[in-house]
């Protein structure tokens, strides 16, 4: 018997698997308002964090029996300039509702960054392990300007190193690390998308509000005698209770 002819190859296409990193929403309930009044206090409203970024949207935390207007979340999303492409996790019925908007099953995605609904609070519940794997950052953004009330910086993708001082009123936001060589005394959130491994370090720490991949501390819980007023670095600590900032002096 002859041996059988291999099939011709295509030249005009080839398939191969790929890895997509994307930012996966968990939705931990469907008071679509609520998250909206929780999304604007941790954006402040604005649609620069994102970029029309692809979203898994996450439905393992929701409740069985629960009925979300998906259509109206795709809405909300598109107006922040993110992408609903792919669902994980829901109840059958949930997952119908997706599947009728066209997004694709994803259970078995990994999200390079997690991001909550709210923001977390001061001693949050135990958390989802964190990723090991952080997005590539590009170069630092360099602001040698003070920045004045009502100003904001956002280094989308990358670090954000200010050389001059950042006013009450100002803020700072960096998807990675915030280094600050003056006075910090508005805000500075670092880690905007999620990255836990973010930091922020002051020569002068007073800032009205900081924040780690959503955890957050503000000026009404005054910082300890040793940081205020002195050169400081800003992390996030996960344990067997959740998420906290840890505030630890400079040499």
């Amino acid at each position: 018997m002859p041996p059988a002819a291999a099939a011709p190859q295509p030249t005009s296409f080839e398939l191969k698997s790929a890895q997509w990193p994307v930012v996966a929403l968990l939705l931990r309930g469907t008071d679509w308002a609520l998250l909206q009044q929780d999304w604007a206090q941790r954006f402040g409203g604005s649609t620069e964090f994102f970029d029309h970024d692809p979203l898994l949207v996450d439905l393992s935390a929701l409740p069985a029996e629960a009925t979300p207007d998906l259509e109206a979340l795709a809405v909300f999303l598109h107006a922040q300039r993110l992408r609903p492409l792919a669902y994980r996790g829901g109840s059958e019925a949930q997952r119908q509702a997706a599947e009728r908007l066209g997004w694709a099953c994803a259970d078995e995605a990994q999200a390079w960054q997690a991001m909550a609904c709210a923001p977390a609070p001061a001693t949050p519940p135990a958390a989802t392990p964190a990723p090991s794997v952080a997005p590539p950052m590009a170069s630092a953004l360099v602001v040698d300007r003070p920045l004045r009330s009502g100003q904001q910086v956002y280094a989308r993708g990358r670090d954000l190193i200010v050389t001059a001082m950042v006013n009450p009123g100002a803020e700072v936001v960096a998807d990675g690390h915030i280094h600050v060589y003056a006075p910090l005394r508005g805000k500075a959130i670092a880690g905007a998308r999620g990255d836990v491994s973010a930091r922020i370090f002051a020569r002068v720490l007073e800032a009205e509000l900081v924040s780690i991949a959503g955890v957050y501390r503000t000026s009404e819980v005054p910082l300890p005698d040793e940081v205020r007023g002195k050169a400081a670095q800003i992390r996030l600590d996960s344990g067997e209770h959740g998420d906290r900032l840890l505030i630890e002096p400079l040499a």
